[in-house]
């Protein structure tokens, strides 16, 4: 084994950590006898060598070794291999990511197309590999073949022929997964593959597979599911929580339309026969343990996977996908209903619709013993604000039986507001204000009790004191932004303008380490508080003086809002719009804006920066040309232009239109947001990511766009 392996000047080349010459060790380390030992070769093989999925030259000289490695059966965990040669040869570059490529990604796309075409050209192997002795051989090969073969029909003809003799029932349900994965990349073989799945869908078949079968229609033939996809995957799950003695062992039923039933032998489980894994403190030593604890006790560890894979098959059936969750949260089956929990957050944040049952169903969990359980619901909740409603009483229920959570501690950094007090205050609930007084008089105050304060607005008015006690309190040095600008936020909400002295002190004395942070943070704070702020306007004034800087551009805000002197700010916020920062620029267009009228000599320069290249700068320019000139016509344009451009802005375009008042019915701007609120999707929806705040953001939209509309004609609230 090994043969040349010598040979190949891996000193010449690098991974992600510099220089390849470790990487003859981390191969034979893959062969070694040792459990411990290929776990940390395989952890270095992913961490540098395919780093993030990253094709380097030593990883385009490992793909034969790994070969090598992969057909041995004196190799032990030789799955892992082949899912290692699966990820560096499975990554496709198609005609829009090649356009795309600049002059510094030609390297690694080149990397890419070579990896994919030496472990294609290899992929033969794994049809052997089909039928190894090792399951976790047989686990991972069929993936193996759909991903990487040249021969589509052939793999599938493979598949469907393996399935019947396959002993493994986790194997079996690999084998449907990589058929799906055949339809999903050569698009003219999905009709063939979906008529397969359906038969395997068929009640003749073990509830496991036909849960599988399902799933994979759902992501390659979505419009072949049964019109009762729901009931049925409803039954499945009930089915494969029954007692074994309740129902035929999976192993003694026909698994092939095609083929006759096969009585196939015994075998011990995948993860068995893989070899047992040292305790090495590795990442994916790390993630199979995490594995293991999670999957622990459950009769069937791989349902999740398919109902995750059947609700992104489902996409925008948000009615189906909503009622199969709600069965789901009513399971006897704690793990099922924290897969559930989880599984209705990633609904919610991509897919609008009503979900009032399905939020009262995740407020359930709160009250559930087993703390994973309620702790996933309470995070879920937390994400939710006002859709959260339907769960108040479950959240403050628990509020109040456990206030050892309400502030959670972290090894470091400061503390934090636990889920459920965020969650109830995000509704503005004021049975969340004991939290968060108990909260504010902890020796550090939780980074983001101010903004939960700011939520509940007028009713946390008795928190005002213990923020002015507090913030009077902090240390002017080198951590007074970490410790002031949660309390500055607090006051900000309250509008509470009795602090000033305290604000005053923080502005006068903010030090030089993150001094600007602080500073703003003050500004803003007393710029909420209006004419009650008064004995901050000499401060204040003082500040402007230095025109075309952000802190004359934040003073002057504040000055306007306290004062109303339109002629001190005027000229600080015209020298603003003109700074070199085009943050500092957009600063200065939205004070403008506040000062409406007052400033509707900057409306020519304001006009200007609608073709200026930075969006956002166009967007508020746009906004504050009607504030000051209370000509819409010119603003919408331009604002119908940004949402189409980004849907990051389209919040804040609402935000104006919806000001302006109801938009002319049969108008662009109408025919804009009839299409926001016919759409099923989020508008911040992303693929493989989100942000805590996306679904706030979203309804707000929704809100703001049934605003504007409101009055000009039928289906305005739509």
């Amino acid at each position: 084994m090994f043969s040349g392996i010598d040979e190949v000047d891996w000193a010449s080349m690098e991974h992600a950590y510099g220089p390849a010459d470790d990487v003859p060790e981390l191969l034979r380390g893959l062969a070694s006898d040792d459990p411990s030992e290929r776990e940390a070769a395989l952890d270095g093989m992913y961490g540098a060598v395919h780093h993030q999925g990253d094709v380097y030259a030593c990883t385009l000289a490992c793909i034969p070794f790994l070969f090598e490695l992969a057909v041995d059966p004196g190799v032990q965990d030789r799955g892992s291999v082949v899912e290692l040669l699966t990820s560096i040869g499975g990554f496709d570059l198609d005609e829009d990511d090649e356009a795309e490529i600049d002059e510094d990604e030609i390297e690694g796309a080149a990397n890419y197309a070579m990896a994919a075409a030496a472990v294609t050209a290899g992929a033969g192997v794994f049809f052997e590999l089909i039928a190894d002795e090792d399951p976790g051989v047989r686990l991972a090969a069929p993936l193996a073949l759909a991903t990487l073969h040249r021969h589509p029909v052939r793999v599938l003809a493979l598949l469907r022929e393996r399935l019947p003799v396959e002993p493994d029932e986790e194997v079996r349900l690999a084998l449907v997964e990589a058929a799906g994965r055949v339809a999903l990349r050569h698009r003219p073989l999905a009709g063939r593959v979906a008529e397969w799945l359906g038969r395997l869908a068929d009640r003749a078949h073990p509830p496991g597979l036909r849960l599988a079968a399902l799933a994979q229609l759902a992501r390659c033939s979505p419009d072949g599911l049964p019109g009762d996809v729901v009931p049925v995957v409803s039954g499945l799950l009930r089915e494969m929580r029954s007692p074994p003695e309740e129902s035929a062992p999976e192993g003694d039923e026909p698994v092939d339309p095609d083929a006759e039933p096969v009585d196939p032998e015994p075998v011990a489980a995948a993860e068995t026969c893989r070899g047992e894994q040292g305790a090495t403190p590795t990442l994916v030593g790390q993630l199979r343990s995490l594995s293991a604890q999670e999957n622990a006790g459950r009769g069937a560890p791989w349902a999740a996977d398919l109902l995750r894979t059947l609700h992104v098959g489902l996409d925008d059936r948000v009615g189906d996908r909503t009622a199969l969750l709600a069965d789901q949260l009513r399971s006897p089956d704690r793990r099922q209903r924290i897969d559930a929990v989880r599984m209705s957050g990633g609904l919610i944040r991509a897919w609008r619709g009503p979900y009032e049952e399905l939020v009262a169903l995740v407020g359930d969990q709160l009250s559930d013993p087993e703390p994973r359980l309620a702790e996933a619901a309470s995070h879920v909740l937390e994400e939710l604000f006002g859709l959260a409603a339907p769960a108040a009483d479950a959240l403050a229920a628990r509020l109040a039986d456990r206030p050892g959570d309400w502030v959670k501690s972290w090894p470091s950094g400061p503390p934090g507001l636990g889920s459920t007090v965020k969650a109830l205050a995000r509704l503005g609930d004021v049975r969340a204000l004991p939290a968060l007084a108990a909260a504010l008089e902890l020796p550090q105050v939780a980074h983001d009790v101010g903004f939960a304060v700011g939520h509940l607005g007028a009713a946390a008015q008795p928190l005002a004191g213990a923020l002015r006690r507090r913030l009077a309190g902090v240390e002017l040095d080198e951590g007074a932004y970490d410790r002031a600008s949660p309390l500055l936020a607090g006051l900000t909400g309250l509008r509470a303008g009795e602090a000033t002295p305290e604000v005053l002190r923080v502005l006068r004395g903010a030090p030089d380490y993150r001094g600007e942070w602080l500073r703003t943070a003050a500004l803003r704070a007393l710029g909420s508080f209006g004419p009650a702020a008064r004995e901050a306007v000499p401060e204040l004034r003082a500040l402007i003086r230095r025109p075309g800087t952000a802190s004359a551009t934040e003073a002057a805000e504040a000055l306007w809002a306290i004062s109303g002197d339109a002629d001190a700010v005027l000229p600080v916020l015209i020298e603003g719009l003109q700074s070199h920062h085009v943050h500092d620029r957009r600063a200065a267009a939205v004070a403008l804006g506040a000062l409406g009228t007052r400033a509707a000599v900057v409306a020519p320069r304001l006009r200007g920066l609608l073709a200026h290249e930075e969006l956002w700068l166009r967007v508020d320019a746009a906004i504050a040309l009607w504030e000051v000139s209370g000509r819409s016509q010119e603003t919408v344009e331009a604002l119908l232009a940004g949402w189409e451009r980004s849907r990051h802005v389209r919040v804040r375009v609402a935000e104006c239109v919806a000001r302006m008042g109801p938009v002319p019915e049969g108008s662009a701007a109408a025919n804009v947001l009839r299409s926001e609120l016919a759409s099923v999707r989020r508008h911040n929806a992303m693929d493989g990511g989100y942000g805590s705040h996306d679904i706030h953001e979203d309804e707000k939209l929704l809100a703001l766009c049934r605003q504007a509309l409101r009055g000009t004609g039928k289906g305005t609230t739509a």
